[in-house]
């Protein structure tokens, strides 16, 4: 186990707060990159202490491998207009970046009032994308982790915890 269930709930409430201080004045949309942050989103928007709405977003570059392959794939687009409004972007996790800055090229087109980024987990040392990330939950190390809502070729999500894979073929 990398990271405990109770520190993953103490954080995204305290990402909460901070964010609320930040965003409540600015009905803003949360925009959730599935399928990773799914249950990231869903405990972070309970803790919001302000109107909001939600609206998810699906990107892939991990294709049943561990390893990025280098090219994004858009696989959902957002069900509605994002012109003007206020962006908070939710991600379970920025490794090398890529994904990242697909989704701030892609958004940021889409003439928004302003886009913000959370990440509940950032490898720092993997990152060679650089890009701002304005909320950072955890920074970890450069090693592949599952849980939370992260994966494996589909399983794991389901653990309430994060935790480090030690050999991965």
């Amino acid at each position: 186990m990398l990271i405990s269930e109770d520190e993953i709930q103490r954080r995204i409430d305290e990402l909460a707060q901070e964010i609320s201080t930040d965003l409540r004045d600015k009905d803003p949309v949360i925009i959730g990159v599935l399928k990773g942050a799914f249950v990231f989103v869903a405990d972070f928007c309970r803790r919001l202490d302000f109107p909001n709405t939600i609206d998810f977003i699906r990107v892939s570059s991990y294709p049943n491998s561990v390893v990025t392959s280098g090219e994004v794939k858009l696989e959902l687009d957002l069900a509605h207009s994002v012109a003007n409004r206020h962006l908070l972007l939710l991600e379970d996790i920025i490794d090398t970046g890529l994904t990242l800055q697909y989704l701030k090229a892609s958004l940021g087109v889409r003439n928004p009032a302003s886009l913000r980024v959370c990440s509940l987990l950032h490898k720092p040392d993997n990152n060679v994308k650089l890009s701002t990330i304005d909320y950072i939950g955890f920074s970890i190390p450069n090693k592949f982790v599952v849980g939370y809502g992260l994966d494996y070729r589909g399983y794991y999500r389901n653990l309430p915890y994060i935790a480090q894979i030690e050999e991965v073929q």
